[in-house]
């Protein structure tokens, strides 16, 4: 019984954590985040967040179109001059930033405006090296509002004004499942503040001109 009662203690504690982690990092974000193109400042790059295009069913992934779509409204509507497009490319086979790339000059993008940041394997490697190696101390994120929020907590924690526009979000069992994990990914990008865990690359700088 003593051996139950301290599961179920233990239980608490670490789902307590994770629900005031999850509310810490939203309210971080507040008045960062805007859902209309109206009342988006303008910034001279939009960071968009790389995830595959494809579903393991095979199906397209809602969380890239919709992305796809976003990035596409704020160039057009002139509040971002550059898309930085930060995703993974671990292996020859799957490449984010270059999938992304076809999709946003098929859109009317123009090519000399995208810029590919082949090392986003994660979101902090992604925000870190918007600053680090492509120079920008200010962005517009571009990714769903729960995806947003942690980026703006980690921008925030290395010295970036950053603000986000919210692409349309997912809904249904497979957005439920991802907003779920979202508790857990959060939760982890906390540990990464606590310990100063850095981008897995750097590099050169590349400058956006």
């Amino acid at each position: 019984m003593k051996k139950l009662k301290l599961l179920v203690l233990l239980i608490a504690i670490i789902v307590s954590g994770l629900i005031l982690t999850n509310y810490w990092i939203s309210y971080t974000a507040s008045g960062r985040v805007y859902d209309t193109i109206a009342k988006i400042p303008k910034n001279k790059v939009g960071l968009l967040l790389g995830t595959s295009k494809y579903l393991t069913s095979g199906g397209i992934n809602l969380y890239y179109t919709y992305r796809i779509n976003a990035a596409v409204a704020l160039y057009k509507a002139d509040k971002i001059e550059f898309i930085l497009i930060s995703g993974d490319n671990s292996t020859k086979h799957y490449d984010e930033p270059s999938t992304f790339k076809d999709d946003l000059i098929a859109a009317g993008i123009p090519e000399e405006k995208i810029v590919l940041d082949y090392a986003g394997f994660r979101t902090l490697d992604s925000v870190v090296r918007a600053k680090a190696v492509f120079g920008q101390d200010a962005i517009t994120i571009i990714s769903q509002q729960f995806h947003n929020e942690r980026a703006i907590y980690l921008a925030k924690n290395h010295d970036i004004n950053a603000i986000a526009f919210n692409a349309q979000d997912v809904s249904g069992r497979y957005g439920l499942k991802v907003q779920l994990r979202e508790y857990l990914a959060r939760a982890k990008a906390s540990m990464d503040l606590l310990f100063n865990v850095e981008p897995k690359f750097l590099g050169e700088k590349i400058e956006i001109k």
